[in-house]
């Protein structure tokens, strides 16, 4: 996993409000990696309010309210589909599911109160997209499940979200990523995806629209 991958991740669960701890700031290649190193980020929401339902599978930024806290995989295969094939091939994509791991992500995060009715810890794999025709999709999301996962979010959905934030009257001087979008939104080479809605829209009009 790449350090733009993270970021992606980070930003996005930051702009929706969420601390963010990253479990480690080394890559392992040598060997197979212990229980700390499966976890790519730990995410908590502050916001969250006892006695929510549980988040749906597929996450998009309405669902992240009934997440209080979670550990998060980052699979940041870009040119790859999560197909079922792919799944049953690669058991590393489901190593942060072990015990041993979820047990380490649990340490992350301060013990409740004895009487507390806190959420149960939330497993999210991030990943490039799924099967778009039946019945791959429905049989890669039923292996997820089997394996363990609560939640998945797709890379896509994470950036459209993150743009859609987005001012380009902001100085994101604190983050390269925002600030290399921002740049990119002005000039008209990222599009809003409510403004792909609307393709005949001159480039002069949608500035004046942002």
């Amino acid at each position: 996993m790449s350090a733009i991958d993270e970021g992606i991740v980070r930003e996005y669960f930051e702009q929706n409000g969420f601390l963010v701890r990253q479990a480690r700031k080394y890559q392992v290649q040598a060997r197979r990696k212990t229980g700390e190193e499966e976890i790519d980020l730990v995410v908590y929401n502050p916001g969250w309010q006892r006695g929510s339902r549980r988040p749906d599978f597929f996450l998009f930024s309405s669902e992240l309210a009934y997440i209080q806290k979670a550990v998060v995989a980052v699979k940041g295969w870009h040119t790859g589909v999560f197909t079922p094939t792919m799944l049953r091939s690669s058991p590393e994509i489901f190593r942060f599911l072990e015990e041993k791991v979820v047990r380490e992500a649990a340490g992350f995060f301060p013990p409740e109160a004895p009487d507390a009715s806190g959420a149960a810890l939330t497993k999210i794999l991030v990943l490039p997209s799924l099967p778009t025709a039946e019945p791959f999709r429905s049989q890669s999301v039923e292996l997820l499940k089997t394996h363990g996962v609560d939640a998945i979010i797709s890379f896509r959905a994470m950036l459209l979200d993150i743009l859609d934030k987005i001012e380009i009257n902001q100085n994101y001087t604190k983050s390269d990523m925002l600030q290399v979008m921002r740049i990119l939104k002005n000039y008209d080479l990222l599009k809003d995806a409510q403004l792909d809605m609307f393709p005949d829209r001159s480039p002069a009009a949608r500035r004046a629209k942002a």
